[in-house]
């Protein structure tokens, strides 16, 4: 790790500007004021007169800007350094890293560090509405229970039942190999039912645990098949590819950073942590993606989201179809 943090765009800034811009503006810059491509110039930065770094001016609109103008890091302080620092650590954590760590590695206070990582973590969430199992594949789909769900009155016992923990809803994808996340307020047909309809194409062959909260939204695909686990069946013994296993894994990769990183998560940003745990999932090393290619990958993510610290105050938790 400390070789990867020693790279040139992520110590120097105006070497992390040229970093960024090569991804965002592949084919030159452009106005993201008012579109204009052809007639951007560059102001060289000045300490004295407080020019930045980074800073064009527009010959059509004659308004400024850098690089950061409609991306996660828009109306940042930080060094944009820091900010490729962070999303490289994010990146290449398996199971995350937390704020109080990062707070440390980087040098910023507890309360930007937060909201950095929640920017961050909005670039990794999937912008793509296709459909898994287009074409006939499998999709795996389980459910996972996480600490106490706020909205549900505790019950008598300490020890809350998975009625009274917030449920999350995972798909896999086996051709790809991606995953998608949903936090949802309830297990009940109606509140699955059209979230696999959404997400998954009708050609598809759904696979699935024993729960019959899942036979009637099977009869939308082409097939449904399911294991027993309450009989320790975890893989059909006479159809090896019947299984639940893929969705599992991502589960305990999910929970063991959960409990042994973040540790704590709230339901208004528990979406926005699944899009992490998604993120890596579907661009993990049995992919061949490495670190490098997912700090890349990620980055690509960054432009028309804008997440401002007063929105993660007010904003209600995501819908429960979309994580996203």
């Amino acid at each position: 790790m400390t070789s990867a943090l020693s790279e040139a765009h992520l110590q120097n800034e105006e070497a992390a500007y040229a970093y960024v811009e090569a991804r965002v503006w592949p084919n030159g810059p452009f106005c993201p004021h008012c579109g204009c491509a052809g007639r951007i110039y560059s102001i060289k930065a000045n300490a004295t007169t407080k020019v930045r770094i980074g800073l064009k001016k527009c010959g059509d609109c004659r308004r400024q800007f850098t690089v950061k103008v409609k991306t996660v890091f828009e109306s940042s302080h930080i060094p944009l350094h820091l900010w490729l620092q962070a999303l490289t650590l994010l990146c290449a954590s398996k199971k995350g890293i937390s704020t109080n760590q990062l707070s440390r590695t980087l040098g910023l206070t507890l309360k930007s560090t937060w909201f950095m990582t929640m920017r961050l973590r909005e670039a990794m969430r999937e912008g793509s509405l296709a459909p898994f199992g287009a074409g006939g594949g499998d999709v795996m789909a389980d459910e996972t229970f996480l600490l106490r769900d706020p909205d549900v009155p505790p019950g008598k016992t300490r020890n809350p039942n998975w009625h009274e923990k917030m449920k999350v809803l995972t798909l896999v994808d086996r051709t790809s190999g991606r995953a998608r996340s949903f936090v949802v307020d309830s297990l009940t047909v109606a509140d699955i039912a059209p979230i696999l309809s959404a997400n998954i194409a009708k050609e598809a062959r759904l696979l699935t645990d024993e729960a019959p909260r899942y036979i009637t939204p099977g009869k939308m695909f082409a097939d449904h098949q399911s294991v027993n686990h309450s009989k320790d069946e975890y893989v059909r013994r006479g159809d090896p590819e019947i299984t639940t296993n893929h969705v599992e894994n991502y589960f305990s990769v999910f929970k063991r950073g959960m409990r042994g990183v973040y540790q704590h998560a709230s339901k208004r940003h528990l979406h926005r942590y699944m899009a992490e745990f998604d993120f890596r999932y579907s661009h993990r090393i049995a992919l061949g993606v490495n670190d490098r290619q997912r700090t890349e990958a990620a980055l690509k993510g960054i432009t028309g989201k804008r997440l401002t610290y007063g929105s993660t105050r007010r904003q209600p938790r995501a819908a429960t179809v979309r994580a996203d």
